[in-house]
C-alpha cells in the first residue's frame, strides 16, 4: 500500500474518485455545448455513466476506515451543492443545464438530476459496498432507468395499457439493463470479497430489477420521478429479498472490517507468490 493510514488512503481515493466522475461530467457538458447528440439523449447517458463510474471506485477505499464511505460520497454531496446553485439561478454553468436537463430550464436540476444525486449519497452512507443493496440501487438506477429512457424513445412505439407515457420496450430495456449491470458488478465487488457469489443472488438481483421496471412503469413514477422510486423499490425489495436468502452485510453498519481485511491482504500475499 502507498500508505499504512487508512484515512490517508481513503482522501486519496476519494480525489480519485472525484477526478475520475469530473472528467465524466465535463466529457458530457463538452458534448452538449457542441450539441454532438441530442440533449435528451445526453443527458441520459450522463446519468448512466456518472453513477456506474462513480460506483467503479469504491474497492479504492479501505475496508479498516469508518469514515470511508463518507468520503466516498464528498464527491456527490459536492455535485449537489453545485446543482443545487445552478438549478436556483445562483450559478450560471450551461454545460451541466444542457447536459443534464431536458428542456434546457436550469429549474429541472432541482428535480431528476437531484433526487439522483441523493439517493446514490444516502446508499453510500448506509449500504456502502459489502452490501448487495447498493448494487441492486445504483444498477438499477443508472443503468436500468437510463437504459431505459434510451430504449422507449428509439423503440416504444407499443405503450403500456396502465401508462402512455412508458412502453414495452423501455420497460424490458429496464429490467435487462438493470439485471446484467448488478450481476457485473456483483462479480466485480466478489473479487474484493465485498459480497458474495452465486445464484441465489444473481435470482435475487433479478427479482429486485424486476420490481423496479414495474415500478417505473406506474403512472406514480411520472408524477414523482422515477430517480426516487426506483432507489426506493430497489431498498425494500432489496432488503425482503435479500434477507430471505441469507445474505450478510445487509447494511455497512454490520460489515465485518476484520475480516474483508484478512481477505484483500491474503489475495494481495498470494498475489505475490
Amino acid at each position: 500500500m502507498w500508505t499504512e493510514s487508512p484515512l490517508l488512503r481513503d482522501a486519496g481515493a476519494a480525489v480519485l474518485t472525484g477526478a475520475a466522475s469530473f472528467a465524466v461530467l465535463s466529457f458530457w457538458e463538452l458534448v452538449a455545448n457542441r450539441a454532438l447528440l441530442d440533449q435528451k439523449l445526453c443527458r441520459k447517458l450522463v446519468h448512466i455513466t456518472v453513477g456506474l463510474v462513480y460506483f467503479l471506485m469504491w474497492p479504492f477505499f479501505s475496508a479498516d476506515d469508518v469514515y470511508a464511505p463518507f468520503l466516498a460520497s464528498i464527491v456527490i454531496v459536492l455535485n449537489i451543492i453545485k446543482v443545487t446553485l445552478i438549478g436556483l439561478g445562483i450559478v450560471k454553468d450551461e454545460g451541466v443545464v444542457n447536459s443534464m436537463t431536458r428542456n434546457g430550464d436550469c429549474r429541472e436540476l432541482l428535480k431528476g438530476p437531484l433526487y439522483y444525486a441523493c439517493a446514490i449519497t444516502l446508499t453510500t452512507i448506509i449500504f456502502w459496498r459489502t452490501s448487495p443493496i447498493s448494487i441492486a440501487v445504483i444498477c438499477n438506477l443508472c443503468a436500468g432507468d437510463g437504459v431505459a429512457d434510451i430504449a422507449g424513445r428509439r423503440f416504444g412505439h407499443a405503450k403500456l395499457p396502465y401508462n402512455p407515457d412508458k412502453s414495452y420496450a423501455g420497460s424490458v430495456a429496464m429490467f435487462l439493463a438493470g439485471f446484467l449491470a448488478s450481476i457485473m458488478y456483483m462479480c466485480y465487488f466478489h473479487l474484493f470479497g465485498f459480497v458474495e457469489e452465486s445464484w441465489r443472488m444473481v435470482v435475487a438481483f433479478g427479482v429486485i430489477s424486476l420490481a423496479a421496471a414495474i415500478v417505473e412503469s406506474l403512472p406514480i413514477s411520472t408524477r414523482l420521478d422515477d430517480n426516487l422510486t426506483v432507489p426506493v423499490t430497489s431498498v425494500f425489495v432489496g432488503v425482503l429479498i435479500f434477507y430471505y436468502v441469507g445474505a450478510r452485510n445487509l447494511c455497512c453498519m454490520s460489515t465485518d472490517s476484520s475480516y474483508i481485511s484478512a481477505l484483500v491482504q491474503n489475495q494481495m500475499v498470494l498475489g505475490r507468490y
